[in-house]
């Protein structure tokens, strides 16, 4: 039975390469190297796994003697760009020399070393297996300790070596699990971003060079089939991607995985290989990129693995990065993503106004399922604590915040009760239907209109716009109407204070995208509710329900569109842009038809065949009067 001594066997690699050895039906007792503070770390591997407590970085590692073992497998070092460059030494170049002590001490069999490319540097152009020191330079701590380390084990003659140098590791190609953020990884948040922007746009960028990763299954894959082959002293074997693997590659993988625009063409343009300067410096902080990594992001070396390959043949085979780069991108949404509780709409404030009946009840209902806290806003304070009720029931959590939006002072007493929101839902609103002609003398219908659809829901999202913008993330869906699209007559009022919402937002949503925060128009259709009970012309009319409503304020909420909308109204806008005047025409001719609501103007419109009649007739009678000549 095979005997094994392992370091770093609580790491990354570590843990899955002690699970591949335990596997193997010839695995005998494997001795783990541990601190005695990281004793809780390890599995619960059986009894085969024996922890032996030690230091890396002590002489002899620490330790008395242990019975003669056929593999010492050194996996122990720091794996960080941005660690200090005593830790690199102290870990990497001594934690090296005195494991190379103690593995002759033992008499092991095989002393089996991971470095790592970093032993590349800046060497251009081919690097095969059998390279080691080509007069390449090394720019960073972990490059030239990890050039030393492995140096180290070349030049000892007491015990037959092998070693292997994985590229960049990253997840596990069919579980995505990760244990921390680097390498690629701290580009995902901004990859993310990019996904609020039209997922068509085409990037064209400068030429982004190329790196090389692989998934941690596939390096300890091959290590445990490796590690008992047939070979000589000395052998090399680059765990890595053969050749090439541009940058753009592995960004349009995680682009489509994030639903991010891709990068349709490069310019004949590279970056500049340098350190960054301080303002650079300060946006990748910004951007939660560290700039040490940003240097090494460009490789100049093309690792050559047709050897390990050839090795491998028949027992493991890299799969292509994009083949699993959307498994990686959701084990990091789901555990790494510094900001993953923005996914989804579980445990999210969100400020829902108009929630005490009809599209705002049944949107905080809706909201509620999902698992979210709803901040309900509306006058009636005890149907919002019956709808308080409601939202627990069916699984969230909602505070109740009765308020009268049109009062100035009441608002900002209400930002101030509500703290911090990651969304808000402009949904209150009041709609008045009678025609222009009727409203000469009353202008204080508009008025009413414009403080309740567009003052008090711009005095609120000016309110709660600073706290969004610090956090860098905010969302705000404006519920307009559907009108806006087919310009609706006796509607003037209504239809101008929701036109004025929605512009704010689609100009506000271009300067503050850069800030985290989006902006959404729901276009609602006719939804039967309470709003619309008074208009007798709408009795007979199809409408949708409250719940429908809410769905679409729900994928507002969930998406990143600009707009939500119904088709019959794109096709009703389409018609308005390109048959303007059939369009004007049609709706002149349903406003003639139609009864007006106003209590003191009731009448049934004019007769169907006098309006049909007037229709055909005006424009004859206006090329008659036309002047001849």
């Amino acid at each position: 039975m095979a005997t094994y001594f392992v370091t770093g066997a609580t790491g990354f690699l570590g843990r899955r390469l002690v699970d591949r050895l335990l596997a193997r039906p010839d695995c005998g007792t494997i001795h783990v190297l541990v601190r005695a503070r990281s004793l809780r770390k390890l599995p619960a591997w059986d009894e085969r796994v024996v922890p032996v407590v030690g230091d890396l970085c002590e002489p002899g590692l620490g330790l008395d003697l242990l019975p003669p073992v056929d593999h010492v497998v050194h996996l122990g070092a720091v794996y960080d760009f941005t660690a200090p460059g005593a830790d690199n030494e102290t870990v990497n170049v001594v934690g090296t020399a005195n494991v190379v002590n103690f593995a002759a001490a033992a008499g092991a069999r095989l002393f089996h070393h991971v470095s790592s490319v970093a032993v590349a540097g800046d060497h251009r152009g081919r690097f095969t297996e059998a390279d080691f020191d080509l007069g390449q330079r090394h720019h960073a701590p972990y490059h030239a300790t990890k050039f030393a380390a492995e140096k180290l084990v070349r030049e000892q003659d007491r015990v037959p070596y092998r070693i292997y140098r994985p590229a960049a590791v990253v997840g596990d190609s069919r579980t995505g699990e990760m244990d921390k953020v680097d390498g690629p990884y701290y580009f995902l948040p901004t990859i993310a971003r990019l996904a609020r922007l039209p997922r068509a746009l085409p990037l064209v960028l400068p030429d982004l060079g190329a790196t090389n990763v692989v998934p941690v299954d596939y390096v300890v894959d091959a290590m445990a089939h490796l590690m008992h082959i047939d070979a000589p002293s000395g052998s090399t074997y680059h765990l890595t991607h053969n050749g090439r693997q541009p940058n753009t590659e592995i960004y349009n993988a995680f682009a489509d995985a994030l639903g991010a625009p891709r990068i349709a063409a490069t310019l004949p343009v590279r970056l500049p290989r340098l350190r960054p300067g301080p303002a650079a410096c300060a946006a990748l902080a910004e951007a939660g990129i560290p700039a040490e990594v940003v240097p090494h992001l460009d490789m100049p070396t093309v690792f050559d693995s047709t050897r390990t390959e050839e090795a491998l043949a028949g027992a493991v085979t890299l799969p292509p990065f994009a083949s699993y780069a959307g498994r990686l991108v959701r084990y990091w949404a789901e555990h790494l993503d510094p900001d993953r509780g923005d996914h989804g709409l579980r445990g999210k404030r969100i400020v829902v106004t108009g929630a005490s009946s009809g599209i705002g009840k049944a949107t905080a209902l809706a909201l509620g399922r999902r698992g979210a806290h709803v901040l309900l806003v509306a006058r009636r304070t005890e149907e919002l604590a019956a709808v308080a009720d409601l939202v627990a029931d069916a699984g969230g959590t909602a505070s109740a915040h009765p308020c009268d939006l049109t009062d100035a002072d009441a608002v900002d007493a209400l930002v101030k009760d509500l703290g911090q929101v990651d969304m808000l839902v402009n949904n209150a609103g009041r709609s008045i239907r009678r025609s222009v002609r009727l409203s000469t003398d009353r202008l204080h219908d508009y008025e009413r209109t414009m403080a309740l659809n567009y003052f008090a829901p711009l005095r609120l999202t000016l309110g709660l716009l600073p706290g969004m913008r610090a956090a860098g993330r905010g969302r705000i869906v404006n519920v307009t109407t559907m009108g806006l699209q087919s310009d609706t007559p006796r509607f003037a009022a209504y239809l101008a204070s929701k036109g004025a919402l929605e512009h704010f937002g689609r100009a506000a949503g271009r300067e503050l995208l850069a800030d985290g925060v989006t902006f959404c128009s729901v276009r609602m259709p006719l939804v039967r509710t309470p709003m619309i009970t008074a208009t007798d012309a709408y009795r007979g009319v199809p409408a949708f329900s409250p719940d429908t409503a809410a769905r679409m304020i729900v994928s507002a909420l969930e998406g990143t569109a600009e707009v939500v909308q119904r088709p019959e109204g794109l096709a009703l806008e389409l018609l308005r842009v390109l048959a303007p005047t059939v369009h004007r025409q049609a709706l002149n001719l349903t406003h003639r038809m139609t009864p007006e609501s106003a209590p003191e103007a009731r009448d049934r419109g004019e007769h169907p065949a006098a309006v049909l009649a007037s229709a055909l007739v005006r424009p004859i009678w206006r090329r008659l009067r036309r002047p001849s000549g």
